[in-house]
């Protein structure tokens, strides 16, 4: 018996990162999986391995949730829960990040988010109720600086999610939120998100690693698959009776700043 089975799962940016991990393991607890990207090709060859549905989705559009719900329920009939995983990063400082940065950012993180909410939403209480889990941040609990569009849409996605708890506990939908801090995906490292930029991305990756072992108590970087395991938990029965809240999974990051 796995802690999912026979639930119907959307899980967005789910061809790599996160995601990835995420759909593998609610595979592997007996989830029916939806996997939805705009990576066609890496998002398709996860699907054929799981046994997953795979689906194009552009968070942004409405008609692509339109679309993903409904191709969703023509294969498994119900939709049981949503990872609103789906996200962008860009590294700027306020001053120097330009309008049509900040639309991108808040369009993919806090619209994708909202809009996955408004339309998954309806089909999880028509299935007896159901859970949201939306992906917020460590940023969006604190600050930090040169990612201003990324903290403020992350502060966003936990206002929602505590709004979403209140309206639709009555659904018998419970909604959360995850908070990563460092994490070990391509959005991590700003040499890999942007493949033109004049650094190393193997270099860059050890300064980071260098930095979280002095910034984080734990004295790591985070890995994917814990964060599928609290997506995991946030999804199953075993959080039951949670519900509006932000878990942040960032090593102890948060905690504060060691002076010794």
């Amino acid at each position: 018996m796995g802690k999912l089975d026979g639930r119907v799962v959307i899980v967005t940016g789910a061809a790599r990162g996160q995601g990835e991990q995420e759909a593998r393991l609610f595979a592997a607890e007996g989830a029916r999986v939806v996997v939805a990207d705009v990576l066609d090709d890496q998002g398709e060859a996860l699907a054929k391995e799981l046994g997953a549905l795979y689906v194009h989705l552009d968070v942004r559009e409405e008609s692509g949730w339109q679309a993903a719900v409904a191709a969703a329920q023509k294969a498994y009939g119900r939709i049981d829960g949503l990872v609103n995983n789906a996200g962008i990063l860009r590294f700027n400082t306020l001053l120097d990040t330009p309008l049509d940065e900040f639309m991108q950012v808040v369009q993919v993180n806090q619209v994708g988010c909202f809009l996955g909410i408004r339309t998954v939403a309806p089909h999880i209480a028509d299935a007896g109720g159901g859970t949201i889990v939306n992906t917020a941040s460590y940023t969006g609990v604190t600050g930090m600086a040169a990612v201003g569009a990324y903290a403020a849409s992350k502060h966003a996605i936990v206002g929602l999610t505590r709004v979403a708890a209140l309206e639709l506990a009555r659904k018998k939908i419970r909604v959360n939120a995850m908070c990563p801090g460092a994490i070990d995906t391509a959005m991590s490292n700003p040499a890999l998100l942007d493949p033109n930029a004049d650094v190393d991305a193997e270099s860059s990756a050890r300064g980071l690693e260098r930095m979280y072992r002095k910034l984080v108590p734990l004295g790591r970087i985070g890995r994917p698959d814990e964060v599928a395991r609290l997506a995991l938990f946030l999804t199953s029965e075993d959080s039951s009776y949670i519900t509006g809240q932000p878990f942040v999974i960032d090593g102890g990051w948060l905690a504060g700043v060691s002076v010794v």
